[in-house]
């Protein structure tokens, strides 16, 4: 009778008779683990192949107008658009809206800005196609049934602007701030507008509007002091 088991009482190995305890031979096992292999490659490619195919079948835009829908100021609106046309002037040329100015084209001023979803982003560098999904908030959205916000209320009571070109995306940025951050420091404030320009040089009084509408104390550089009856900074 032929020896089937070792002295340890596992299947002895010199026996070509005697099978693992799994039931599975080694042989089964390393082939069955290539068969998997080449299934999971088989699939992977067959992935890869699959959205490429979609990604060539998708639809091009343009160069003629085509359907785009915006959210602005919670109303949608429907524009036949080129797609190479910017939110800016999608929102100043279609829309009527000229709220948000165009003075650099560059994304370098920031008073093109409005907000995406409450975030506040430059106009001129964002494709109108591009902002379709979104709530678009302009200038013009931000006042209710003509009354002024609180921070809008505070540029006017501080003086917060001149020739009042960069106003508009001044206060969209701080608007932002203040739904995120209702009571900012003067550091976050001066943060928040490092993308906005004012080339009258209003920052002390605009810094001063916004400080007053989160309730923050004035510091002493942006105090505003009142001589013979005009405020002065």
């Amino acid at each position: 009778m032929k020896r089937l088991f070792s002295k340890k009482g596992s299947p002895a190995r010199d026996d070509p008779a005697a099978a693992p305890a799994s039931g599975v031979s080694r042989r089964d096992f390393l082939k069955g683990l290539g068969t998997t292999a080449l299934s999971a490659a088989a699939m992977s490619a067959g992935s890869v192949a699959k959205e490429l195919e979609q990604t060539s079948t998708e639809r091009v835009y343009g160069p003629g107008p085509v359907p785009v829908i915006l959210s602005i100021n919670g109303e949608k609106q429907i524009f036949q658009l080129e797609p190479r046309v910017t939110l800016l002037e999608a929102l100043r040329t279609q829309a009527g809206l000229t709220g948000a100015k165009e003075p650099c084209d560059r994304a370098a001023c920031g008073a093109c800005t409005v907000l995406l979803d409450d975030v506040p982003v430059y106009a001129c560098s964002l494709l109108a196609i591009e902002a379709q999904g979104a709530e678009i908030t302009t200038i013009e959205g931000i006042a209710k049934d003509g009354r002024l916000t609180k921070l809008q209320q505070a540029f006017v009571q501080k003086d917060g602007l001149q020739c009042g070109y960069c106003t508009p995306g001044m206060v969209m940025t701080l608007t932002a701030l203040l739904r995120r951050n209702p009571h900012p420091t003067e550091a976050e404030v001066r943060k928040a507008c490092s993308g906005n320009l004012c080339r009258c040089g209003s920052y002390p009084r605009i810094f001063a509007a916004a400080l007053d509408t989160g309730g923050a104390p004035t510091v002493s550089k942006l105090e505003v002091i009142t001589l013979h009856d005009h405020a002065v900074a």
